[in-house]
C-alpha cells in the first residue's frame, strides 16, 4: 500500500461534527435553508419536514397536489408545517423544484413520493436542470464507533454511478471530500476500497486505488489524505492494518471509503444500517444544490439527518 497526505484535522474554528445529534445543531447555528419537497404527498418526508421545520433547520416548500398534500399532512396532525410551510400546486413536481433550485428560490431539494430517475431525470435535464459539468455522486454518512469513539463515516458512491471508471472515481472521491469538508475536516482521510491491499491487475479495482493514490501524492487532491487499495478491516479498524504490517497513518482510522462500484457501495451502506443500526444521512452533490433522495423505507431521522447534512453542504 502506497502513502497519500498526512492525516486529518478539524477546520480552523470549527469543531469535527462526530454524530447526528452534533449535524443538526450545526445545522441549525447555520439557520434554515429553503428546501423544495418533490410530490410532497409522502408521509415520512412530510414528518421530517415538521421536524426539520420544528428545529429551525429548514423553511418548507411543498410541491405537488396541494389537496393531497394537505390532506396526508392533516392526517399526520402536522399543523405546524400546514402553519407555515409554502405550497406550490404543480403537475410536474420535480421539474418545478429543479427550476426553483435553478432559479434561487429554493438552497436543497428533496425527493418526496416519486421515484429517484424522475427525480434525477430533472435534475440532468440538458437546457433545464442544475448541471454544473461535474459528475453527479451520492455521498452516505454514518456513525461508526470501532475505533473507541463515536465519528462520522462516508460511503461513496452506492446511489448513482453502477461501475465508474478511473476518470469518475477521481470526480466521485472529489465530490465526497467537500461532503468531508463541510462536516468540519480539513484533511480527510480517504480511503480506496478493494478486497486486497495488493496491486493486481487481476482485480482492477486496486490498480484505479494505486493510481488515485499517485494523483494524491503529486498534489492533484490539495489537502486530502488517500490510502488504498484497502479492504475493509483495515480501513476502519487500526489492530487489522498492524497485523496486516500497513504502516499508513491513516490506515485503520478512514473517514470516508470510495467504493469501486455501486453494488459494493449499496451494501456497504445497508450493512451499517440494518445489521450496524447506525442512523444514516446522504446527499447527492455535483448539482447546483445538494440533491436528496433517501430510500422510501428510510425514517422520518434519517431524512431529518439528510436534510441537516444538505443544509450544511449548501453553506459551505
Amino acid at each position: 500500500m502506497n502513502n497519500g497526505a498526512a492525516g486529518s484535522k478539524s477546520l480552523s474554528g470549527s469543531q469535527v461534527i462526530s454524530s447526528f445529534i452534533e449535524l443538526c445543531q450545526r445545522a441549525r447555528s447555520i439557520g434554515p435553508k429553503r428546501l423544495a419537497i418533490a410530490v410532497a404527498d409522502d408521509e415520512v418526508a412530510l414528518t421530517a419536514a415538521e421536524d426539520a421545520l420544528n428545529l429551525g433547520i429548514a423553511h418548507i416548500v411543498l410541491i405537488g397536489n396541494e389537496r393531497k398534500i394537505r390532506n396526508k399532512a392533516e392526517q399526520l396532525r402536522l399543523n405546524a408545517l400546514l402553519a407555515e410551510a409554502k405550497f406550490v400546486e404543480a403537475k410536474d413536481a420535480a421539474g418545478i423544484a429543479v427550476q426553483m433550485a435553478r432559479d434561487g428560490i429554493v438552497d436543497v431539494v428533496l425527493k418526496g413520493h416519486l421515484r429517484t430517475d424522475e427525480l434525477l431525470s430533472a435534475v440532468l435535464h440538458k437546457d433545464n436542470g442544475l448541471r454544473t459539468g461535474r459528475l453527479l455522486s451520492d455521498v452516505l454518512l454514518y456513525e461508526d464507533t470501532l475505533s473507541g469513539r463515536r465519528r462520522l463515516v462516508g460511503v461513496t458512491d452506492g446511489g448513482l454511478n453502477v461501475l465508474p471508471d478511473l476518470g469518475k472515481k477521481k470526480q466521485i472521491l472529489q465530490n465526497a471530500v467537500e461532503v468531508m469538508r463541510s462536516i468540519g475536516l480539513v484533511c480527510p482521510k480517504m480511503a480506496i476500497m478493494s478486497a486486497t491491499e495488493a496491486v493486481s491487475n487481476s482485480v482492477p479495482s486496486t490498480i484505479d486505488a494505486q493510481a488515485l493514490v499517485d494523483m494524491c501524492a503529486t498534489g492533484e487532491f490539495g489537502n486530502v489524505a488517500v490510502f488504498g487499495p484497502v479492504a475493509l478491516d483495515c480501513a476502519l479498524l487500526r489492530s487489522a492494518a498492524d497485523a496486516k504490517g500497513i504502516r499508513h497513518e491513516a490506515a485503520g482510522y478512514a473517514d470516508c471509503m470510495v467504493v469501486p462500484n455501486i453494488e459494493a457501495g449499496n451494501l456497504l451502506g445497508k450493512a451499517v444500517k440494518y445489521l450496524g443500526r447506525s442512523p444514516c444521512a446522504h446527499v447527492v452533490v455535483g448539482a447546483k444544490v445538494p440533491i436528496l433522495i433517501p430510500s422510501r423505507v428510510e425514517s422520518a431521522d434519517d431524512k431529518v439527518n439528510a436534510i441537516a447534512l444538505g443544509v450544511i453542504y449548501a453553506t459551505r
